[in-house]
């Protein structure tokens, strides 16, 4: 019998990519789809995806999906508070395990195994410590397509968001950059590829600049040590 799996949903090419690893696998059933939205913007938390996009694009998943409304800039207390009244929700309705798309950033999945373990919620990484060229590579290969949402501003200018990653994409990124931006150097839009019906349609729009606290974790604050710039491109549906 598959475990009863909902599924962090980022709108990414790696949650993409996450995703058709646990529909092909044998062990879960992903039943829900579950993803952070800036209640203040309706749109998809760090991504600023329109939710109507996201809304299209889990349609032509064909899986249930559901948004966690989150405050403009959440204190960790309010995120905690939120998250645990959504993880127990998914508790009663028999889930037993909780899918990510992360690839290495340890802390992070320390920090999410701790949380989840509270509600004895078992975390799943099916990408986990997969090499990132190599996965970038399998992704382009299964005919996924992705598209630059956000990018920070300490790799890349405003002419980077929008694009569409390819191989000459990839050939072209800095040294220090990882190819799955998997340290926060960019983010995507997945709008085509084997997990979807049909291919989710979109016009570039406009391409702003928007600077933000670095945050440091504290029990019922934010508390900001430096500034980090990201250029976003706001797609349309």
């Amino acid at each position: 019998m598959k475990h009863k799996t909902y599924f962090n949903w980022s709108s990414g090419k790696d949650s993409a990519l996450a995703l058709y690893d646990l529909l092909n696998g044998k062990e879960h059933k992903v039943e829900e789809l579950i993803t952070s939205v800036n209640s203040y913007y309706n749109r998809v938390s760090m991504h600023g995806l329109r939710s109507e996009l996201l809304f299209t694009q889990t349609k032509e998943i064909g899986i249930p999906a559901s948004i966690i409304e989150l405050p403009e800039q959440p204190t960790m207390l309010i995120y905690e508070q939120k998250m645990l009244e959504v993880t127990s929700q998914l508790k009663a309705k028999g889930f037993t395990h909780a899918a990510f798309g992360d690839i290495f950033l340890e802390d992070l999945r320390t920090y999410r195994d701790t949380q989840l373990q509270k509600q004895k919620l078992q975390s799943i990484y099916p990408l986990w410590k997969k090499d990132t060229k190599t996965l970038i590579k399998r992704f382009l290969e299964l005919e996924f397509k992705t598209v630059i949402v956000c990018a920070n501003s300490k790799y890349f200018d405003e002419s980077f968001v929008g694009t569409i990653i390819d191989q000459h994409f990839i050939d072209n990124l800095p040294k220090d950059v990882d190819p799955c931006g998997e340290n926060g150097e960019f983010h995507t839009f997945c709008f085509d590829g084997p997990i979807f019906k049909n291919p989710i349609n979109y016009e570039v729009g406009e391409k702003v600049y928007r600077e933000y606290n670095t945050p440091k974790r504290k029990e019922d604050s934010v508390c900001a040590s430096a500034k980090t710039g990201f250029w976003y491109c706001d797609l349309i549906p």
